[in-house]
Formats: structure tokens, sequence, C-alpha cells
């Protein structure tokens, strides 16, 4: 059976794929089979006349997994904007079903599976006829989440209201990760210990700049997987 975990983020650009890329590199390094899923990704680059997605190849070559970063995920936009309007503006119409059948392949080929999620926690995929945002696709796929958020100002407001949204919509957070973190800074050191006080919820691992591994115990990294 394999075993998985969701990242999400308090807002776009907080770090999702360079912490996604860390855990998968981290758990393969330990010598487990630890691969990598993103459902939609939007702003994608032409590169050589190719639609490259730049999340899945930065995780797969920080993590050095087999094959393209194409087919780390199930819908690819060039348009950067949210999955959304990327899907109006395309023509193409985001399935719940493909998602689910590409995540079930997905975790035929893994013992563990990083599944990074797009901008916020209300990302959404499709406002029109079946509507759909990202906690839907979390709650399909069945599993729990770690939060990435920005060690910066605005981080504690940012933090507690993603989590608190979670908790509504009945989706377990086993962890926070603070990125951009200044260990020597009095304000990020308080917003960490804030965030863990107000939401309760453990800063499992803070991220510097460029950093190249978690200060996290692997044992303890991947106990935070759930069976899927």
């Amino acid at each position: 059976m394999a075993k998985g975990i969701f990242i999400t983020a308090t807002g776009t650009d907080v770090g999702k794929t360079f912490i996604s890329a860390l855990i998968v590199k981290k758990i393969r390094q330990a010598g487990i089979n630890c691969g990598y899923y993103k459902p939609v990704l939007s702003g994608a680059e032409i590169i050589n006349g190719n639609l490259v997605p730049g999340d899945c190849a930065h995780v797969v070559k920080t993590a050095k997994l087999d094959g393209k970063p194409e087919d780390y995920a199930s819908y690819i936009f060039k348009t950067a904007v949210s999955p959304h309007l990327a899907a109006q503006i395309e023509g193409i119409s985001i399935s719940k079903d493909k998602i689910k059948k590409d995540f079930e392949n997905k975790k035929q080929n893994f013992e563990y599976l990083v599944v990074e999620g797009a901008g916020g926690i209300i990302c959404p995929f499709n406002l029109k006829e079946d509507k759909m945002i990202l906690p839907d696709i979390i709650k399909m796929l069945n599993l729990d989440v770690i939060v990435v958020a920005s060690a910066e100002l605005g981080s504690i407001n940012s933090a507690v209201l993603t989590t608190e949204y979670l908790k509504q919509k009945g989706i377990k957070t086993q962890g926070i990760i603070l990125n951009h973190y200044k260990e020597n800074d009095l304000m990020q050191k308080d917003n960490k210990f804030q965030i863990e006080n107000l939401t309760g919820i453990k800063v499992i691992a803070d991220v510097k700049d460029n950093e190249k591994d978690l200060n996290i115990d692997c044992n303890e990294l991947i106990s935070l997987f759930k069976e899927i």
C-alpha cells in the first residue's frame, strides 16, 4: 500500500515546488522510492517547441526522478493564470476523473507520493458546471496536507486562515513548513512561535533560501504520509 501527502500553501509563489522537491529528494536519498505528482500546472514554458511544466522539471531534476517532466502532471497550461481560467482560455475542461485515474496510476510506481497543488488552498480548477476547487481534489484523493508558508511579514495571518479553512473542510494538516526563513530575524522567529501557538500545528521544518535539504528527520517526515 502506497502512502501520500498533499503539499499546499498560503498563496501563490510561496514555495510549494521548492519544498516538494526537497521532500522527494530527502526521502529518495534515504533509499525509499518516493515520487511526485501535480494534477494541474499553469504557466508552462515553451522550450524548443515543446510545452514544459517548470514545476515538474524542477522536482524531477532535484530529486533525480525518471521520465520527462510532463509525465508528472495531468493538465499543463501555457497561460500563467488560475487553472480554471487557463483551462477556459485554452479550451480544455479539467476532469476529476482524469486526475483520479492519473493519481491511481502514479501511486502504483512509488512507495510514497508527494502531490503538489496549485496556488493557495482556494485555487479554482472549474467554476462552471462542475465546480471544483483545490480542497475537492484533496478530499477526492483522500490525502492529508502539509502547508507551506512564508516566514516573512504576514505569515501569521495567512497560516492561521489557511489551516482554519482546511479544518472547516475536514482536511487534516500534518504540519507547516516555513519557507524563506532567516534564523537570526527576531520577527521570523516570533512568527514561527505564534503560528504554532495559534494553529496548534507543529512547524515541522524551517527552510532558508536556496536550502539543499530539509531540517527534519526522514522517519518523522514519512510518518506524516497517509495510506492511499
